[in-house]
C-alpha cells in the first residue's frame, strides 16, 4: 500500500495524510517539510494509527480540557464546535446526515443496533457510531453494519489528525481528547462515504456530550435510565434525566421506553421546555406481527430496547418518505421484524460455546443492567446444565472500572452460585505486545490490581466466608498473579491468563500454540481439580464491557481479522 506522507517541521515523526495506491517497499525518510510517497503494510500504519489516537487519552492538552471544563459543563460544546471546524467541517454539513441520536444509561446501545439493522434491512446506506469498542477500535465506526475496514480508517485518520494538528499551534496547542477525535472522525467518514443516514449514540449524558452539536436529527430516543457517572451527570435519577433530555431538539420528535414517575415527569419537562414531541414506547406485545416476534438479541430486557427502535426507525422512515402510508404495507412489517430478528451485538447478553467450556457474556456495568444479566443467566444457564449430561462447574469472571458500585453488583450474583470467583484487570495480555485498541492510560496497573482485591474481599464478606490475611502479591519478572489460600476465589494479572486457567486447556482456541501461557504457580493449578474433572464448563463474564471486549480478543479471532 503506497501513502502520502508529510514530515513534520518540528519533529522527524512522519503523518500519514492519504492512501494513493497499492505497493510493497518503503522509501527514505526525507527532509522536514518535503511530501514523499512510501509503500508498507497497512497493518503497519493501521497500528501507527491506533497508537497516535491512544496519545490523546492522556496528553496535557487533553487533561487541562477536562479541569477546564468540569465547572463549566457548556465549554465541552462549545470547543467541540471549534474541533470541528479545525477538521475542516461545519455543524451545518451535519443536518445532511439525517441523523437519529440516541442516549439512555442501559440499552442504549442495543436501540441503536436494532435501529440501523431495521434501517439497513429496507435497503439504505447505514452509519452508525457506538461506544465503547470491544476488541478494535474501529468498531465504533461501522457502514452497513460493518467496522470500517483498517485502510479507510487509516486514511480518515490521518486526513483528521492533520487538520488537527497543522492548527493546533495557533489554538494553544490543542488537540481533541479520545473520544472527542473520534466522533469528528465519524462525522467526517460518514459525510465522505455518503450514507443515507447516520445512528449515533450518545456517550456520557447527552446535554453536554460531544455528539450534541448535531443540530437537526430527524428523531431522538432515550432508553432505560438508571444510576451512572454520578460524577458528571448527578447523584438522583431525575438529574441524569435533565442530562438526558438534553438531545431533544425543537420540532424533532422524541421517544422513550418507559420510566420510572421521576425521571419520566423530568423528561417530560425537558421536551416542553425544548419545543418538541416526547412519545411513550408500547410494549412490544402491543406490535401486531405475523407469527411470534422474535429478536436477535437475548434477554427479556431487550424487549423495550426493541420497541423504541421500531418508533425510532418507522418515524425516520414516515421524514424520509414524507407521509406515513407509505411504510405500513407488507414489505416495511417484514423488514422491521426481520430486522429484528437478524440484529446481531456482541457482548451483550452472548454465549459462545467451545466444545466443554460455555462462556456467558454481558458488559453489565451498572446495578440495573447487572440485574438484567442475571435474569437472563439464570433463564439461559440451566437450559445448558440440562443437556451436559454431567457435573457443571460455574464460573464468575468479573471487573469493574470507575465509580461503578462493584459490591452492589457482586451481592446480585452471588445467588448464582458459582463454584469460582474470579477477578482480573481490563488488560487482555500481560506482555508488551498487547493490542494498541484495548491499551489505557488513564488507569495505572497498581490501581487495577487493588480494585480487582478489594472485589475479591467484597465477595469473600457476601458469601459468608472469614476474612483472609491480606493476599500476597508475587512478583516476578512482570505483571503478578496473585496467589489465594482460599479455593473458591482468584485474582490474576491479565484476562488470558484468567481464561487460561478457568479452561484448563480445553478450549482449543484458548489452546492456539501462538498465545503466550502464563505460568501459574502447581498451588494454583492444584485448585483446578473440579474444572479439570466436570464435564463442562459454564463462565459468565460480566461487570464491564472493557473485559468482555478483552475476553472476545481471545475466544472469538474473528473479531482480530
Amino acid at each position: 500500500m503506497t501513502l502520502e506522507f508529510r514530515v513534520d517541521r518540528k519533529t522527524p515523526q512522519i503523518r500519514s495524510c492519504f492512501l494513493l495506491s497499492l505497493g510493497h517497499h518503503a522509501a527514505p525518510v526525507p527532509r522536514a517539510g518535503a511530501f514523499t510517497r512510501v509503500s508498507c503494510s497497512i497493518m503497519n500504519v493501521f497500528q501507527d494509527a491506533v497508537c497516535t489516537l491512544n496519545t490523546l487519552q492522556t496528553n496535557a492538552s487533553a487533561l487541562e480540557q477536562v479541569k477546564r471544563e468540569r465547572g463549566h459543563p457548556e465549554l465541552q460544546l462549545q470547543a467541540m464546535r471549534g474541533f470541528l471546524q479545525r477538521a475542516g467541517l461545519k455543524v451545518d454539513e451535519l443536518d445532511r446526515l439525517n441523523i437519529i441520536h440516541v442516549t439512555g444509561t442501559k440499552g442504549k446501545g442495543s436501540t441503536c443496533a436494532f435501529t440501523e439493522q431495521i434501517l439497513r434491512n429496507y435497503g439504505f446506506r447505514t452509519g452508525f457510531y457506538s461506544s465503547p469498542h470491544l476488541v478494535q477500535v474501529r468498531e465504533r465506526i461501522r457502514i452497513n453494519g460493518q467496522p470500517i475496514g483498517k485502510e479507510l480508517f487509516t486514511k480518515y485518520f490521518w486526513q483528521v489528525y492533520c487538520r488537527l494538528e497543522e492548527t493546533k499551534d495557533a489554538h494553544g496547542g490543542s488537540m481533541p481528547a479520545y473520544f472527542r477525535f473520534l466522533t469528528i472522525l465519524a462525522f467526517h467518514i460518514f459525510l465522505q462515504e455518503k450514507v443515507d443516514l447516520a445512528v449515533f449514540e450518545v456517550g456520557i449524558g447527552g446535554a453536554y456530550d460531544c455528539t450534541n452539536i448535531i443540530r437537526r436529527p430527524w428523531v431522538c430516543g432515550i432508553s432505560s435510565l438508571g444510576i451512572d457517572h454520578t460524577s458528571i451527570l448527578g447523584d438522583t435519577i431525575e438529574k441524569i434525566a435533565w442530562q438526558k433530555g438534553g438531545i431533544f431538539k425543537p420540532g424533532v420528535p422524541a421517544f422513550t421506553v418507559k420510566q420510572p414517575d421521576g425521571p419520566k415527569k423530568v423528561l417530560q419537562e425537558r421536551a416542553e421546555e425544548i419545543g418538541c414531541s416526547l412519545s411513550v414506547c408500547p410494549d412490544l406485545e402491543e406490535y401486531q406481527s405475523e407469527g411470534s416476534l422474535r429478536l436477535g438479541l437475548a434477554g427479556h430486557h431487550q424487549r423495550s430496547n426493541a420497541s423504541l427502535a421500531l418508533q425510532l426507525s418507522h418515524t425516520w422512515l414516515q421524514r424520509h418518505f414524507l407521509t406515513g402510508a407509505s411504510v405500513v404495507g407488507n414489505i416495511y412489517i417484514y423488514d422491521v421484524f426481520t430486522g429484528l430478528a437478524e440484529t446481531e451485538w456482541p457482548g451483550r447478553n452472548q454465549t459462545l460455546k467451545h466444545g466443554p467450556v460455555t462462556y456467558f457474556l454481558d458488559g453489565a456495568h451498572t446495578t440495573r443492567s447487572m440485574q438484567a444479566c442475571v435474569r437472563w443467566f439464570n433463564e439461559i444457564a440451566p437450559q445448558h446444565e440440562r443437556n451436559a449430561g454431567g457435573p457443571v462447574v460455574r464460573v464468575l469472571l468479573f471487573n469493574a472500572t470507575g465509580e461503578r458500585d462493584c459490591g452492589a453488583m457482586l451481592k446480585l450474583l452471588v445467588p448464582c452460585f458459582f463454584d469460582f470467583a474470579v477477578f482480573c484487570p481490563n488488560i487482555t495480555e500481560a506482555i508488551a505486545t498487547c493490542n494498541a485498541d484495548q491499551q489505557n492510560f488513564n488507569v495505572s496497573v497498581e490501581n487495577m490490581l487493588t480494585r480487582c482485591l478489594d472485589n475479591q474481599q467484597s465477595w469473600r464478606v457476601l458469601n459468608g466466608q472469614e476474612e483472609k490475611p491480606e493476599a500476597e502479591l508475587l512478583i516476578g519478572g512482570g505483571l503478578a498473579l496473585v496467589a489465594e489460600r482460599h479455593r473458591d476465589t482468584l485474582v490474576f494479572p491479565c484476562i488470558l491468563s484468567a481464561l487460561q486457567w478457568i479452561s484448563q486447556g480445553r478450549d482449543s482456541v484458548l489452546s492456539d500454540p501462538n498465545k503466550c501461557v502464563i505460568p501459574v504457580k502447581p498451588s494454583i493449578n492444584a485448585k483446578a481439580a473440579l474444572l479439570r474433572e466436570a464435564v463442562n464448563i459454564h463462565v459468565l463474564i460480566t461487570g464491564s464491557l472493557h473485559l468482555v471486549g478483552g475476553a472476545l480478543k481471545h475466544l472469538d479471532p474473528a473479531l482480530n481479522s
